[in-house]
């Protein structure tokens, strides 16, 4: 016994363009209604918190083997950040055509 599933529907242009303003709304959002707001890393909030609860605590017990320039470590951020999103398009696009080559 066979089962006809249906095509599944594609959306129209009309609802991914609905739904990228809708994001670009709730990320900006923060940003225009929160004045004079400290959007900081979490490294600082770990950092402050660590002295608050443990003021003896000695953190000089790791160090960096390498400290780069501000440049060189955006860069080395934005190339990992590509890397990954290579990456993660690229198991995306191979499990889409395994799929695809299934059917």
């Amino acid at each position: 016994m066979t089962t006809d599933t249906p095509n599944p529907q594609k959306f129209s242009k009309k609802i991914y363009i609905i739904g990228t303003v809708l994001i670009l709304i709730l990320v900006a959002m923060p940003l225009l209604t929160i004045r004079n707001a400290d959007f900081g890393g979490t490294d600082d909030l770990a950092s402050e918190t660590i002295e608050t609860l443990a003021p003896d605590y000695n953190y000089k017990w790791i160090t960096n083997w390498w400290a780069p320039e501000s440049e060189t470590e955006s860069a080395l951020f934005a190339l990992q950040a590509t890397a990954g999103g290579l990456l993660i398009g690229y198991a995306a696009g191979y499990w889409k055509g395994r799929k695809n080559r299934a059917d």
